[in-house]
């Protein structure tokens, strides 16, 4: 069960080495400025392996519970998938159903933990390969394995580095869980933390905060909600942008740039906010293509004001 690109690597693997009955992933839905209707990203992989696909609304459908009872898998690998499993899919197979996770638990149980280990400044993030329960990512751990959050890590490299890693890891642990041979690692309560869904409201930066964590919201959010900015009445979307303290002048610059002004560095538009200034280095104004910040600024006369 799986829906974004986030799964592919798992099933992938999955597909490798164990018989896969069946995929079930979210519905086709409209998308772009078109509303053209796509295929999830599952589907259309489960489709080239000769995979059979169903696509439930909601998993508790009469249909959908109809089906998952034909196939009568033995397991059920859950990467991504959207919906919250019922007690009735929970009892189902006969090794129970096994999560893999993008984060250490319990921090950031939830669905954006990697959005919220980048946002929150973590050291490190990884994977877990859960025995899912009743609760929201409570169950018990058969296996983690951690990676360093780069510095320049954005929502979207970070999400295809672990998808590979929870692949790579679900496959090493399948053959021991199978066998008989781990002992599910209860969760610590005490040590949990929520990464919530993200809204596109949540990448309105507020240059009152600190500059630091300005950064990393804008990499949180890269590819998804997206960072933004106003300018000229309209939304400037950023995708990249740093913190640069480097010579006299940037930190005269930063000194004395006021929270939320607007100005140049290096050739590069930037903004003041608490504690230093961000360099915008690619930015996407509206109703046109993403383009350096050099080259935004080249347009942008009135970037700096009177």
């Amino acid at each position: 069960m799986g829906s974004p690109e986030f799964a592919l690597p798992s099933l992938r693997a999955l597909a490798d080495a164990h018989d896969v009955v069946g995929v079930v992933t979210q519905p086709d839905r409209a998308s772009g400025r078109g509303r053209e209707v796509k295929m999830p990203p599952v589907k259309t992989l489960a489709l080239e392996l000769g995979i059979p696909v169903i696509q439930p609304e909601k998993l508790r459908a009469p249909e959908a519970m109809s089906q998952l009872r034909a196939w009568s898998p033995e397991l059920i690998v859950v990467a991504a998938f959207g919906q919250i499993l019922k007690q009735d899919v929970l009892d189902l197979p006969r090794f129970g159903c096994l999560n893999v996770h993008a984060s250490l638990l319990p921090r950031w149980r939830g669905a954006a933990p990697i959005n919220a280990a980048i946002l929150h400044g973590d050291e490190e993030t990884g994977v877990t390969i859960m025995k899912m329960d009743a609760g929201l990512d409570t169950g018990a751990m058969l296996a983690k394995r951690a990676m360093r959050l780069p510095p320049d890590g954005t929502a979207g490299s970070v999400t295809d580095a672990l998808s590979h890693l929870g692949a790579d890891l679900l496959v090493e642990t399948l053959p021991r869980w199978l066998a008989g041979e781990i002992q599910p690692e209860p969760q610590d309560d005490s040590l949990s933390t929520y990464a919530p869904m993200m809204k596109k409201e949540d990448g309105r930066l507020d240059f009152t905060r600190d500059v630091h964590e300005l950064e990393r919201q804008v990499r949180a959010l890269n590819p998804w909600p997206g960072a933004f900015m106003e300018f000229d009445g309209t939304m400037l979307k950023i995708h990249r942008a740093h913190v640069r303290q480097t010579s006299s002048l940037a930190l005269e610059l930063v000194k004395n740039a006021e929270v939320g002004q607007r100005l140049t560095q290096a050739n590069q538009p930037a903004v003041g906010a608490r504690g230093g200034v961000l360099i915008l280095d690619e930015v996407q104004p509206a109703g046109k293509k993403s383009m350096s910040g050099k080259s935004f600024l080249a347009g942008a006369r009135n970037w700096v004001g009177e």
